[in-house]
């Protein structure tokens, strides 16, 4: 009971240092408070808008309204309330980054474990798999993906996913390699512990910085490749509002309503930068050098 208490209170004190070096940036205090309006907006749009005739309801006589106070964003060439679709979008452009980048980094980190801790034969097996993977750009791939499946929101989260798995897998394995040698390790393996809870109980959390690290990047990545799938085409599908889409709507409307590339565009911008600046921030966190 004292162990598992002494456990906990180490665990709590590491989060406290760790924010208390996290909130020292204050760059990546705007990204963390930005990105938390913004998920906190997504979740709760459901409770404000309605989504048959505020976001998908046409409407001949509002089409082509500039911003005004009854339309904040303006209205597009359908008359349907540019943000009201803004703000929806964000649950799927938002939604797809997460889960996608949860399923890569769960599957590329099960990978870069396994090949880092067995070395040799394993090692040698599964990262020529993910060269294969990492020897195509991660757009063309996707592109290439959603082409072949078609496109639809599960074929754009099967490709995003495909495409984020060799990145985690290369990055926790060096960091396992890393790890492996050092003397808790060994000290697990005398005490009879088995390969799979060495693994996941005490190497993969000495870990867990690089692959944080990697998720709010692979996130920015993985909504600005979802909206250049979704301007082209190959993305989520009408009538389901995202980003990409929309601006993929509004090109031929660019010159005579800018505002209907503006706001979404401007979305897609604050999302990357929140999320840029929030990796930013556990960098410089869980870097020791920058620790004072």
């Amino acid at each position: 009971m004292a162990e598992i208490q002494r456990k906990k209170v180490k665990k709590r004190s590491q989060l406290k240092a760790l924010w208390f070096q996290y909130k020292k940036n204050k760059l990546a205090m705007f990204g963390l408070i930005l990105m938390s309006l913004m998920i906190l907006t997504a979740v709760c749009a459901g409770f404000f808008l309605d989504y048959d005739t505020q976001v998908i309801g046409q409407s001949i006589r509002s089409r082509l309204q500039w911003p005004s106070a009854a339309h904040w964003f303006g209205t597009d060439q359908y008359g349907r309330d540019l943000f009201a679709r803004v703000i929806w979008g964000s649950r799927i452009s938002l939604f797809v980054g997460f889960f996608t980048v949860g399923i890569a980094m769960t599957v590329g980190s099960l990978i870069g474990a396994f090949a880092g801790y067995y070395g040799g034969r394993v090692d040698n097996i599964l990262m020529r798999i993910m060269d294969v993977f990492l020897a195509m750009p991660g757009t063309i791939m996707a592109v290439a993906i959603v082409g072949a499946l078609g496109p639809g929101i599960i074929n754009v989260l099967m490709a995003m996913s495909i495409c984020r798995i060799p990145q985690f897998a290369r990055i926790v394995r060096s960091a396992i390699i890393s790890i492996r040698g050092q003397e808790f390790v060994e000290a697990a393996r005398c005490c009879g512990s088995r390969d799979l809870r060495i693994i996941f109980r005490h190497i993969l959390p000495n870990a867990v910085g690089p692959i944080v690290v990697q998720a709010t990047i692979g996130m920015a990545t993985t909504i600005l490749g979802v909206a250049g799938l979704s301007f082209i085409g190959l993305g989520i599908e009408a009538p389901l509002p995202e980003w990409g889409s929309m601006l993929s709507e509004a090109k031929s409307q660019m010159m005579y309503q800018p505002y209907l590339m503006f706001f979404p565009g401007i979305a897609i911008v604050l999302a990357v930068l929140a999320l840029n600046l929030i990796g930013d921030g556990l960098r410089d966190a869980l870097d020791p050098r920058m620790k004072t």
